[in-house]
């Protein structure tokens, strides 16, 4: 069985570091910067556990809690705290607004393993079992130069197909721009800095919004789920 996860903090070392101990440990993991961002994922992905900063930008924890809770398809979705705010009145408040548990940082690896592993036996297994059975919504066929989605074949222009295929050879891997510029157009070639930005929004019109993420400041990734 494969749980989902999605990891939400606003630490990049946090969201690198404990996204890839937890894919370690089989499951699917995505990650959010902040509570905006989660709060797309999780209504897209529809997680069975999110772990979740407190002090974030934009829209911090407690405010990100109150919101997934106020989404009736994530009703099932437990949620966890995962904060250096250690304080009593912040574990409070996120009980309040619907917080399974509230874990501390610095938490050591072995212990955070032991605690997802405890809350995600409050899953229904038949979900997880039929999650998983659902088919690959995504393939990319090089000799026919076609990507194929949920069975349709989309046919893209060569610079879009060839990104997609980058970004695809290695889920969860974050190219930066200029991995992108050099792969796809050539380090030779002068493009506009929005290139890669138009290219991406067209993809995403095609193939739909989960696959690809964006890392602000950095580049793109694409999601394997």
């Amino acid at each position: 069985m494969s749980y989902r996860i999605l990891l939400v903090d606003d630490e990049p070392d946090i969201l690198e570091f404990v996204g890839y101990n937890l894919r370690k440990e089989g499951y699917e993991v995505r990650t959010a910067p902040n509570g905006r961002e989660a709060l797309e994922v999780a209504t897209s992905w529809l997680p069975h556990l999110i772990l979740l900063d407190v002090m974030m930008p934009e829209m911090d924890g407690i405010s990100t809690c109150r919101a997934l809770r106020e989404h009736n398809e994530l009703d099932k979705s437990i949620i966890c705290f995962l904060s250096a705010r250690s304080e009593d009145e912040s574990q409070l408040a996120g009980f309040e607004v619907g917080a399974d548990d509230y874990l501390t940082k610095p938490i050591k690896v072995q212990i955070l393993v032991s605690r997802v592993k405890a809350l995600l036996k409050r899953v229904d297994e038949s979900e997880v079992a039929a999650a998983a059975t659902t088919p690959f919504a995504l393939t990319i066929d090089s000799e026919r130069f076609v990507v194929v989605k949920d069975g349709q074949e989309i046919i893209l222009p060569r610079k879009e197909f060839n990104l997609l295929k980058l970004l695809y050879s290695k889920p969860q891997k974050v190219f930066s721009r200029e991995e992108i510029f050099n792969s796809v157009w050539g380090s030779d070639v002068v493009v506009g800095d929005r290139t890669i930005d138009v290219h991406i929004r067209k993809l995403r019109e095609k193939i739909g919004e989960d696959h690809i993420v964006t890392i602000k400041g950095v580049g793109y990734k694409y999601e394997d789920f």
